[in-house]
C-alpha cells in the first residue's frame, strides 16, 4: 500500500526545488506538508549527519548564476503526485545496469549521484544514464567525509568528478550531494561555484543496511508523497537488493498515480 506522507531524512529542514517546470527553487520551507502521516515516520540512517551550517536564504554566486545556499534542497514541487528517485555511489557495472534496464522498461527518469573514482573506469554507464535522459550529479570522487576535509581538498574532490562527469556526458553536472549528507559551508559555497545546486533526500531507503528488498519497497511506497525524493544506492556494497525492490516499488508508485521525474535548473 502506497503511504499518504513522506518520511523526513536526516537533512533536516525542508526545501523545494521544481521538478518538470524552468522556474526558481523556492526558499526554505517545513517539512513536507502532505497531509498527517499514515505511517510512523522512518528514522535517518545511523551513518547520514545533520547539516553543519546555520539555515537561511540564499545569496547569489559571485558569477551571478547558482545560489550559494545555507541547506540543501530536500524535495521538489510539481503538478500532481511527483517523486524523485535517486541512487548514490556508484555506476557499479554489476548492478546500475539492472536498475538502468528497469527504469528504461517504465520510462522513467532518475538522478545519479556518482563517485568519480567509480565513474572514471565505468563512462559508457553514465552515458547509458544520460542517453536515457537521467541526470547525474556530482557526489565526489572517494565518498569522504567533507566536514573533515580542508577547502582545497573538497574542490579536489567535486573538480575531478565534475570533469568524469562532462567527459563521458558531454556537461558537467549542475547537481551535488554531500557523502553521509555532512554538508559545511565550503561544500556549499564551492559547489555553487562549480555550478551545482545541492540536493538531500526526504526518504531514506537505508538499503546500504541490506534489510531485504521487500523491506526496501515498503519504505519507499509508504514513504510516498507529493514533493518526496528518495534515496537509494546502486554501488558501494551489495545492491541485489535494491535491485530487486526497484523491480516492486517502481510500478506499484506508477499504478498510484505517482509521477517519477527529475529536477530542472533555473540560473540567475
Amino acid at each position: 500500500m502506497i503511504g499518504g506522507a513522506a518520511a523526513v531524512g536526516a537533512a533536516g529542514t525542508a526545501a523545494l526545488l521544481t521538478a518538470g517546470q524552468d522556474t526558481t527553487p523556492a526558499a526554505p520551507a517545513a517539512a513536507p506538508a502532505a497531509g498527517p502521516p499514515a505511517h510512523r515516520a522512518l528514522k535517518p540512517s545511523a551513518y547520514r549527519l545533520e547539516p553543519l551550517t546555520g539555515y537561511g536564504p540564499p545569496r547569489a554566486a559571485a558569477h551571478g548564476r547558482t545560489l550559494v545556499r545555507h541547506e540543501p534542497l530536500l524535495r521538489v514541487s510539481g503538478r500532481g503526485r511527483t517523486m524523485v528517485l535517486t541512487f548514490d555511489d556508484g555506476p557499479d557495472p554489476r548492478y546500475t545496469p539492472d536498475i538502468l534496464r528497469t527504469l528504461r522498461e517504465h520510462d522513467v527518469r532518475a538522478m545519479f549521484f556518482v563517485c568519480g573514482e567509480m565513474a572514471v573506469d565505468n563512462k559508457d554507464l553514465l552515458t547509458e544514464m544520460t542517453d536515457d535522459g537521467h541526470v547525474v550529479g556530482n557526489h565526489t570522487w572517494s565518498h569522504p567525509l567533507l566536514t573533515r576535509l580542508t577547502r582545497s581538498e573538497i574542490r579536489s574532490q567535486m573538480e575531478r568528478t565534475s570533469k568524469v562527469v562532462e567527459d563521458a556526458c558531454g556537461e558537467p553536472p549542475v547537481w551535488f550531494r554531500a557523502p553521509y549528507g555532512a554538508w559545511n559551508r565550503t561544500a556549499f559555497q564551492l559547489g555553487a561555484e562549480l555550478g551545482m545546486e545541492p540536493l538531500a533526500w526526504t526518504v531514506d531507503t537505508l538499503d546500504w543496511m541490506a534489510p531485504g528488498a521487500r523491506t526496501i519497497a515498503d519504505r519507499v511506497e509508504r514513504g510516498a508523497a507529493p514533493g518526496v525524493v528518495v534515496l537509494s544506492h546502486d554501488a558501494g556494497g551489495d545492491r541485489s537488493q535494491s535491485v530487486r525492490a526497484l523491480r516492486d516499488y517502481l510500478p506499484e508508485l506508477l499504478d498510484s498515480g505517482y509521477h517519477i521525474t527529475v529536477p530542472t535548473r533555473h540560473y540567475t
